[in-house]
C-alpha cells in the first residue's frame, strides 16, 4: 500500500496492492499491517456501499460524538468525485474543502479521520462506493452539511440530491463539535 496524497492533515490517499492480468484484476484494499504502517489504526465495525447514477450528489455526511467515527472509502465501479470538508476546530484546515477523484480503474482509497465531513457526485452510471467505518450507524447522531454552503465547485450543473441532504445547515451556521 502506497500513501499518494495528504490533502487535509490525516487524510490519507492511498494506492493498495493491485495484480493485474489477461483475467482482470485482484485489489486488497484492506490491510490492518499496512495501513498501520501509514499511521491508520481503525477496528471496522461496519462496512456498506453505495451505487449511484451520473450527475447523483451524496453529501456532506459525517456523525458527531459520541458516535463520531472514521472511515475507509472506495470505488468499485464506475467513476466519483470524492469530496471532503474540514470541521475540525483546531485544525488549520479548518473549513477547506478537497475533492478527488476515486474510480474503479485507480483504485485508489481515501481514509477520512473523524471531524471531516464527506460526500461524492457520481460522475458515471454505476457507480458504486464502499465505507468501511469504526462505529455503527447511529441515526440521532447521523448528521450533515449543505452541499452547496462552503464554497466547492461541484461539476455538475443539475445535481440529483435525496430530501434528506436538501435539509442539511449550511456550513457558516454550523457549531463544530470536533
Amino acid at each position: 500500500m502506497t500513501l499518494i496524497d495528504e490533502p487535509l492533515p490525516g487524510v490519507k490517499v492511498l494506492k493498495p496492492f493491485v495484480f493485474e492480468d489477461a483475467r482482470g484484476n485482484f485489489v486488497k484494499p484492506f490491510h490492518e499491517g499496512q495501513l498501520a504502517e501509514h499511521g491508520i489504526s481503525m477496528t471496522v465495525r461496519e462496512e456498506f456501499f453505495s451505487t449511484s447514477a451520473k450527475d447523483v450528489l451524496r453529501g456532506m455526511h459525517f456523525q458527531i460524538p459520541p458516535h463520531e467515527h472514521q472511515k475507509l472509502i472506495y470505488c468499485i465501479s464506475g467513476r466519483v468525485l470524492d469530496v471532503l470538508l474540514d470541521l475540525r476546530k483546531g485544525s488549520p484546515t479548518f473549513g477547506r474543502s478537497v475533492g478527488l477523484e476515486l474510480s474503479a480503474a485507480n483504485h485508489h482509497l481515501v481514509y477520512v479521520p473523524v471531524g471531516i465531513a464527506h460526500g461524492f457526485a457520481s460522475l458515471e452510471d454505476h457507480s458504486c462506493l464502499v465505507y468501511k467505518t469504526d462505529a455503527v450507524h447511529s441515526p440521532a447522531h447521523d448528521c450533515g452539511i449543505a452541499w452547496n454552503s462552503f464554497g466547492f465547485e461541484w461539476p455538475i450543473t443539475a445535481p440529483v440530491i435525496s430530501g434528506r441532504d436538501l435539509t442539511h445547515p449550511e456550513f457558516g451556521g454550523f457549531d463544530s463539535p470536533f
